[in-house]
């Protein structure tokens, strides 16, 4: 296939995007993929040779690309019959670039984490193409992007609104059309027409102007100069081009002054992470945070680079969380530096992928709703046991203290009338395991009306009213019962501003 590509008997783009897939899959499952490194390892009985096939493909591959896109790979024997094709520096950048554009994907997403880790590497090329008016009125453009010799034509209409639109009835193309989109900056998914084009499914990609104006800068600027070109020739009201022009400069001005940060999901964890081989970069975002209020170990993680290698700063859940409480909560710079931060982060979210977008909003609403409700005149109706019970909050308390074995507890106190019934609730938090899992325990009180059964099921309608999930119930041989709360109930706690300084405080402290 490649020799017939070299010699114009087969399309040459066809080539590159079957062989980068093949390469990137092989790669997604025997080798691996670094800031400055890709690595592909081939073992068996026949290593030696396959490697040699891989080295001879590769290299037959680069005379398809550019100039600017060649890049060089090495083989190194390692031990037993294990080959290593490698490429380093600007090499692997290059070929990062190619698989980029090959990589296995549907949705616009990659279909392996590893293919997320090739993206940066993208440098994507917008041009845009010619303008013209349709016999219904409507204003038409075409626009191409193109990256490491592969290229997409897509549709712009300007007439409401700014839409992109890209359709096919080959899916690989169109999830291609996705792939470059996303590379842009823009979130882009595949979807299919009710409709059918002769006996063929018809795929489709399409963005509005909302979704364009969080693009790259190099899409929105080719974008805005079809408007400009529109206005010019009388199509479009240079009202609504203005304000069509200034949602696309508003993109650029969201993101001025901060680093690209990158987001994924790792077995439906978020990770929010910049990388640079720049110290002053590191240097420069460690302050930006600490000046934010976060904490570095605490709320955010920081590797330096070293000998030219990547650094990074990762931002952590508790960080993400307690710069979204800040933004609400707190006060002057440091409530605008975290409110700018936590805007930029959903922003860059929803560029990515809806599902990291969707997840990035959910810590940003539990950290928002830190502190923002009150225990004093608390009321409430629950269901627990298949009984409703009515309760009502007239005292409460959390402090930290020390346990005789020298673990640092965090003790929640709330006293509190359940069915008419007073009665203060206790619960212990402690941290346990090799995950240094927050768990909390308290005891039911046998000494009480109805005992402990009814202790219990008073503890864990209390527990729901406030956190809105109910406890474990542990019952022992012994009849004693015990209630466990997990983080998950913890963080209904923090909800309420008479409680969350100390669980914050205390999170912080016994966090390693």
């Amino acid at each position: 296939m490649l020799d017939k590509a070299l010699n114009n008997e087969f399309d040459k783009e066809e080539a590159l995007l079957l062989f980068g897939e093949m390469y990137a899959t092989a790669v997604a499952g025997d080798g691996s993929v670094g800031p400055d490194e890709i690595m592909l390892a081939v073992g068996g009985e026949l290593g030696g040779g396959a490697a040699l096939l891989r080295l001879a493909a590769l290299h037959m591959l680069n005379q398809l690309l550019p100039g600017e896109f060649k890049f060089n790979v090495r083989i190194y024997v390692g031990e037993g019959r294990y080959y290593y094709i490698v490429a380093t520096g600007e090499d692997a950048v290059r070929f990062k670039r190619l698989l980029s554009v090959s990589a296995p994907s549907a949705g616009g997403g990659y279909l392996s984490p590893k293919f997320d880790k090739f993206v940066e590497a993208a440098k994507v090329e917008v041009r845009p193409g010619n303008i013209w008016l349709t016999p219904s009125g409507l204003v038409a453009a075409d626009l191409t992007i193109s990256e490491a010799g592969v290229a997409v034509k897509y549709n712009i209409y300007l007439q409401n609104k700014i839409e992109l639109q890209f359709q096919s009835t080959d899916r690989g193309r169109a999830e291609l059309a996705a792939r470059l989109l996303r590379l842009s900056g823009v979130t882009a998914e595949v979807r299919k027409e009710t409709r059918k084009k002769g006996d063929r499914d018809v795929w489709y990609v399409k963005a509005a102007t909302d979704m364009l104006a969080a693009g790259r800068e190099e899409l929105r600027k080719a974008i805005a100069e079809l408007v400009r070109r529109a206005v010019e020739n009388g199509w479009v009201d240079e009202k609504r081009a203005k304000r069509w022009l200034e949602e696309l400069k508003r993109g650029r001005v969201l993101k001025e002054g901060w680093l690209k940060y990158e987001m994924r999901l790792i077995e439906g964890a978020l990770v929010v992470s910049f990388s640079s081989t720049n110290p002053s970069n590191i240097e420069r975002e460690k302050q930006r945070l600490r000046e934010m209020g976060l904490v570095e170990g605490v709320h955010f993680s920081v590797k330096m680079p070293e000998e030219g290698r990547y650094g990074y700063v990762r931002i952590l859940r508790e960080g993400l969380e307690r710069a979204a409480w800040l933004s609400e909560h707190g006060s002057g710079e440091q409530q605008r530096l975290a409110a700018e931060f936590v805007e930029y982060i959903l922003q860059r979210a929803r560029e990515v992928r809806n599902d990291v977008y969707k997840k990035a909003k959910k810590i940003v609403e539990e950290g928002r709703s830190r502190g923002s409700l009150t225990l004093k005149g608390f009321e409430k109706r629950v269901e627990v046991g298949g009984r409703e019970h009515v309760m009502k909050v007239v005292g409460w308390n959390a402090e930290l203290e020390m346990s005789k074995s020298g673990k640092k507890l965090l003790r929640i106190r709330i006293t509190a009338e359940v069915d008419g019934i007073k009665g203060d609730y206790t619960i212990a938090y402690g941290r346990y395991g090799k995950l240094n899992a927050a768990r909390g325990y308290a005891v039911a009180r046998a000494d009480v009306p109805g005992g402990r059964e009814a202790d219990a099921e008073r503890f864990s309608a209390l527990v729901k009213a406030l956190t809105g999930r109910e406890p474990r119930i542990i019952e022992r041989s012994n009849g004693e019962i015990m209630m466990e709360c997990g983080r998950g109930h913890l963080d209904g706690f923090r909800r309420y501003a008479e409680l969350v300084d100390a669980i914050e405080r205390w999170l912080e402290e016994t966090d390693r």
